[in-house]
């Protein structure tokens, strides 16, 4: 009989555990589907964007005979859309949703000396890969402040080189520049917890993101940055529609 009452609980404790095991699983993907989505837009005309003299190395000159290469400080696409914004949440997150640090590598490549993408967004501690798309050698200096804890790097990328891969220590708006071609500038933007870099239409998604309510922040080199509040309820994406002004 006591045998018989010790099997009954073996049973009844993994009969339990399967149960919370199963609830935590749905909270966990509950989380995990939650998102914010919007679009970022310029009101006004946008500036006109000067043309790049790359008459200086052969090899990026001729790369850009048929498309003329022109700076990218300000990327306007259709109806007003802007691209290369980046939005991540300034307020509200806690636990596993601020601290866990994604497993996606971004990569910076040097494309028709060119940095592409112009912006990078990634997280904190997050590894992240520079490589090099061309046969001309580049020198990428990305300069952050040490005063944050992120250290600055000089390294040199000839013709077919390994990947560079490196993460940031601490949340910072970092420029990029080539110590070769005056003209390639680009940044390394980290922040903390989940983030959205704008397509060429202006939209975004932010995924991951638990129930809440948040403070949602797009950074724009240009024009600074925005704050918007926003609501995520279970099932039901918030949306955050941000416009910023043009100069």
């Amino acid at each position: 009989m006591r045998k018989q009452y010790n099997l009954a609980a073996v049973l009844s404790a993994v009969v339990l555990i399967c149960c919370g095991a199963l609830i935590l699983g749905q909270k966990v993907n509950a989380a995990g589907e939650g998102k914010i989505t919007g679009t970022v837009k310029l009101d006004g005309a946008a500036p006109h964007m000067k043309g790049i003299d790359m008459s200086k190395d052969p090899y990026c000159s001729k790369a850009h005979e048929n498309s003329p290469a022109h700076l990218e400080t300000v990327a306007v696409g259709a109806n007003g859309g802007l691209q290369n914004v980046v939005l991540y949440i300034s307020e509200g997150l806690t636990g596993n949703a601020l601290t866990e640090v994604p497993t996606a590598v971004p990569v910076f490549d040097q494309k028709n000396c060119m940095y592409t993408p112009h912006v990078l967004a990634m997280d904190v501690g997050q590894n992240f890969k520079v490589v090099t798309s061309d046969q001309t050698t580049h020198n990428i200096h990305p300069l952050p402040n040490p005063m944050t804890g992120n250290i600055p790097w000089n390294q040199s990328q000839p013709p077919g080189a390994a990947p560079v891969q490196k993460s940031w220590k601490a949340v910072e708006v970092i420029p990029v520049k080539c110590n070769i071609h005056p003209w390639m500038n680009g940044w390394y933007v980290v922040v903390k917890g989940p983030y959205a870099t704008t397509d060429e239409n202006g939209n975004y998604t932010i995924n991951n993101v638990p129930p809440g309510n948040y403070t949602v922040t797009a950074w724009q080199e240009t024009y600074g940055t925005q704050t918007q509040k926003v609501t995520v309820a279970a099932g039901k994406p918030g949306t955050a529609d941000l416009t910023f002004k043009a100069k």
